[in-house]
């Protein structure tokens, strides 16, 4: 057993608390059978060592935790192979709920079947009504509630019309109303063409978290010094099913560039992927992508899907440059004050 020996001075254990976020692959006693001890290995993001203890968060997500002292063997390994698959059957439809769930509203309402979201002004997306579908109203009167919901929150009230899924005649109800149009892409790409986009080795530069810590949240320019807007964003950020984070550190340990995705089935989505004006032009963001879409895969996904705006053309760029292409747009409408 490796109890009696201290965790530096054991050979086989090549990694330290300065390998957290990394995915590694490690060896520790799991109890004694027939006077002698059983060992199990396990595969996953390293995600924590603190307290002589390390955490592992195993493929099937399952963190398993273990005292220092138990560990007889550790490296880090490269990201998940991700496999070449088709890409997943969806709607415009499907794909917006699913990223309605990858990005949760703080308040969620539903008028029909469309849904009503509030989160302090912290995003357009998580303050917008998502009108899919029938909201169960004349369109009119529709948006009328839709205003006053907005007006008892004190937000202005934005509608999200998706091409080809919100009502038909819905743009032309919002022409109407006087509302201004912001138009948002929808993108899609296939998770083992994004793996395969990064350098080699440069898989070594990025830490994985299930948590957004605050030096993660200070290069993410959409958090202020607002309290509830803080809260709202910590609310929205950490929330969806299987959320990850991952960020590259700089020689001062604040990070170059960060990322955010959050896996849903056979989707990941993929946000937040900033990279600070100094470090850009080195693959940071393609890196970062990669590593995400590893861990996606490692999950069970097979596509990732990000929303950009229409007109930031330098995004629009690097996405092309990395075989994403074009599921649908949508729009977000600002409808004006009484």
């Amino acid at each position: 057993m490796a109890g009696g020996v201290p965790v530096e001075a054991r050979p086989e254990v090549r990694i330290n608390p300065s390998d957290v976020g990394k995915r590694v692959s490690v060896r520790r006693v799991d109890g004694v059978a027939d006077g002698r001890p059983v060992f199990r290995d396990v595969i996953g993001v390293l995600t924590a060592w603190d307290d002589d203890a390390l955490t592992v968060e195993s493929r099937g997500g399952v963190s398993v935790r273990f005292a220092a002292e138990l560990l007889v063997a550790g490296k880090s390994v490269p990201p998940f192979p991700a496999r070449h698959t088709s890409m997943p059957d969806m709607t415009p439809t499907g794909l917006q709920r699913t990223a309605a769930r990858g990005w949760p509203a703080v308040e969620q309402q539903p008028l029909g079947d469309w849904v009503l979201r509030a989160s302090s002004g912290f995003t357009r997306r998580a303050n917008s009504v998502q009108a899919l579908g029938d909201p169960g109203l004349p369109l009119a009167e529709a948006l009328d509630r839709v205003r006053d919901w907005y007006a008892a929150r004190g937000l202005p009230a934005h509608v999200e019309v998706v091409d080809g899924a919100s009502p038909p005649d819905l743009a032309a109800e919002l022409d109407r109303s006087g509302a201004r149009l912001a138009p948002t892409t929808v993108r899609t790409a296939r998770l083992g063409g994004l793996t395969r986009a990064a350098a080699p080795d440069s898989w070594r530069q990025v830490r994985l978290a299930r948590t957004a810590d605050r030096e993660w949240l200070s290069r993410y320019r959409r958090v202020g010094d607002d309290p509830a807007l803080e809260a709202a964003a910590h609310a929205v950020l950490h929330g969806g099913p299987s959320v990850w984070f991952a960020h590259v550190p700089g020689p001062d340990g604040a990070p170059l560039a960060i990322g955010r995705m959050a896996v849903d089935g056979a989707w990941a989505g993929l946000s937040a992927i900033e990279v600070v004006p100094a470090a850009r032009r080195r693959g940071l963001a393609t890196t970062l992508m990669a590593v995400l879409a590893a861990r996606a895969a490692e999950e069970g996904a097979t596509a990732a899907y990000l929303q950009v705006e229409t007109d930031n053309h330098g995004a629009q760029a690097l996405y092309d440059r990395r075989g994403f292409t074009t599921s649908h747009t949508y729009h977000y409408a600002r409808l004006p004050q009484r």
